[in-house]
């Protein structure tokens, strides 16, 4: 027996009436094909849509009650602000541009970690803008992508120097940090002590009685190679010893084992110090494949400090410095420019590194 529904019959309701938060009266639910709105919120918390804007922006002039109330209505229809329209009646988008040459070295990542931590800690997420070649046009192209996007301020991860970069088009209202580079004096900069540390490790190989110290370079277009490289000249000179030949790398593992080869056929090389932990690695190789003993022919510092420094044969003697520290200053410092309304400061941060003494440096071997 088949049973028909009566045409003017009504339908059963798709969608049953919302249970009300305590205290309100009960409102038909939003469709399922209908966005859940503010205004639904506020009738289903018995408030005005003016307090849940406040409840929804975190503003503080509403009592503990009222806002439990509005925040039960939200998680019971599921409402989510909408922070499009929030940003532009703020006039601000709550993300931060990260401008980044490359994420093939262990410093780079590090400090893009911290800074998306530190940035997602304030309530602001990051966009992610790439270098496409590391050229004055490569920089500019990522700046003018800057200027097309939604975002309030900009960190940039630079190898090369900013000064080279003649014309840069950025926006007006976007406050920006530069991390390990050379801005000029226009921008604010945070860099790892780049000499300080350079100088602590050649010193403390001169300390151990070495009569000078060898190194292996990073790039020649970095910045913070072109440091390192300096310092290490400026403290053998200071010291009147002698400055050998300088190898020259580019931060990778098979680069330090390149130049290491040539430097295990030197019998006067004793101790040297690699620009990064991983072309010290790459150096370690080539001395174990020459038969050099390490530290007992050949002492090898590094720069980073890595977290595998430590597990190298032998464990490194390498500069730590602090990653996380330069990312989360690079967030405080674009954040406090755009708190501010005064002329923005600019200048140099430096961020101190500190020695961490293993098992790859010793006295140079005798006679």
């Amino acid at each position: 027996m088949i049973t028909q529904v009566a045409k003017d019959q009504p339908e059963p309701a798709t969608e049953p009436a919302t249970a009300p938060v305590p205290g309100a009266a009960a409102v038909p639910a939003p469709r399922r094909t209908q966005r859940v709105s503010m205004a639904h919120v506020a009738r289903l918390a018995g408030v005005s849509s003016q307090t849940v804007s406040r409840v929804s922006n975190g503003h503080p002039g509403v009592g503990e009650e009222t806002r439990s109330q509005v925040l039960t209505a939200m998680k019971q229809l599921g409402y989510r602000p909408n922070s499009a329209a929030r940003a532009l009646k703020r006039g601000e988008f709550r993300t931060i541009g990260v401008i980044l040459f490359t994420l093939a070295t262990t410093g780079n990542v590090r400090t893009l970690e911290a800074i998306a931590a530190s940035a997602a800690s304030e309530g602001y997420a990051i966009t992610l803008i790439p270098v496409s070649a590391p050229t004055q046009d490569g920089v500019r192209g990522a700046f003018t992508r800057l200027g097309e996007l939604a975002v309030d301020a900009a960190i940039v991860i630079m190898e090369v120097s900013l000064t080279d970069v003649e014309v840069l088009p950025l926006p007006p209202h976007v406050q920006v940090v530069v991390a390990d580079s050379n801005a000029g004096d226009r921008y604010s900069v945070v860099d790892t002590d780049q000499a300080g540390g350079t100088r602590e490790a050649v010193q403390h190989l001169l300390d151990l009685g070495h009569r000078t110290v060898w190194h292996i370079s990073g790039p020649p277009e970095s910045f913070a190679a072109q440091r390192r490289v300096r310092a290490w000249r400026t403290t053998l000179e200071e010291a009147g010893r002698e400055v050998p030949p300088m190898a020259a790398g580019d931060w990778s593992a098979e680069s330090g084992y390149r130049a290491g080869l040539l430097l295990a056929r030197n019998p006067e090389c004793t101790a040297v110090f690699a620009a990064n932990d991983q072309m010290a690695l790459g150096l370690l190789r080539a001395l174990h494949e020459a038969g050099k003993s390490v530290p007992g022919d050949v002492s090898v510092v590094g720069f980073d400090d890595i977290p595998e420094a430590g597990s190298f044969p032998p464990p490194l003697t390498t500069v730590h410095q602090d990653f996380a520290e330069v990312g989360r200053r690079c967030v405080a410092g674009v954040l406090r420019k755009m708190r501010e309304q005064h002329a923005p400061e600019r200048g140099t941060t430096l961020v101190p590194t500190h020695m961490v003494i293993r098992e790859s440096t010793a006295p140079p071997p005798r006679g």
